[in-house]
């Protein structure tokens, strides 16, 4: 009798198997089009535009990179939260910070933040980080999001 219900068992698991695979399918075709999913894959913020200009220095003295994060229409910042450059970051080794950590001012229509860098060696550095920022949206919805930085710091001699 167990020979009966060992061929059913198995031909029963692949079957469970392919339904399975079927369901997998489905839920990361229908996530990649959710909303959400497209922002979290552009790196942008529906409060926020990303503003940055690189910065040159002569090699061994400081500069100072400023990055605005301006407010979208009908976005305000959320003040009194944390809002920061992290884990600040030189593709080369061709840059040291001021500060691994750099806090946001609240300006006019924005975020505005001050990043004290130090070329290291000649030439373009790339750099990068994360902004981590919290907005208000209508008078219910606030959240924090992290946006990438990303720009260059050139060293001259």
């Amino acid at each position: 009798m167990m020979q009966y219900f060992r061929p059913r068992l198995m031909q029963t698991r692949r079957m469970l198997t392919g339904i399975l695979a079927v369901v997998l399918t489905a839920a990361l075709a229908i996530s990649i089009t959710l909303p959400g999913f497209a922002q979290a894959r552009t790196d942008e913020s529906p409060a926020y535009v990303v503003e940055v200009n690189d910065v040159s220095a002569k090699v061994g003295e400081p500069a100072v990179l400023h990055a605005t994060l301006r407010v979208r229409d009908g976005y305000r910042v959320l003040e009194g939260y944390n809002n920061r450059v992290i884990e600040l970051s030189s593709f080369d080794d061709g840059v040291a910070f001021e500060r691994r950590v750099v806090r946001g001012t609240v300006g006019e229509g924005g975020l505005d933040f001050a990043i004290g860098v130090k070329p290291t060696k000649a030439g373009k550095h790339p750099i990068n980080g994360y902004f981590r920022v919290g907005y208000i949206h209508g008078s219910d919805e606030f959240s924090m999001v992290s946006l990438r930085l990303i720009a260059n710091v050139n060293g001259t001699e």
